[in-house]
């Protein structure tokens, strides 16, 4: 499925190195590409704009943790991405 990021109002987060490499260990990379743009592009924002390695850390693996549960995002229930 291919995400159309055209329509996004805010700039666009590229996809670092490391959170690309999480993605992918954790099996999710999948799940986290079937998200809408927004909600990719949110995630890698809010990830990037802390300050400390600690909370950045943290908010990186709450992203891994919703995608791989599936039908939650940012601690808020989104049925749309929910798993079978």
């Amino acid at each position: 499925m291919s995400v159309d990021f055209s329509k996004l109002k805010r700039s666009l987060n590229p996809i670092p190195d490391w959170i690309e490499k999480a993605l992918r260990e954790r099996g999710v990379m999948e799940d986290y590409k079937n998200r809408p743009a927004y909600q990719q592009n949110d995630y890698l924002g809010w990830i990037e704009q802390a300050k400390r390695r600690e909370t950045k850390l943290g908010r990186l693996n709450q992203m891994l943790d919703e995608l791989e549960t599936g039908g939650v995002y940012m601690k808020m229930e989104h049925p749309a991405s929910g798993k079978p």
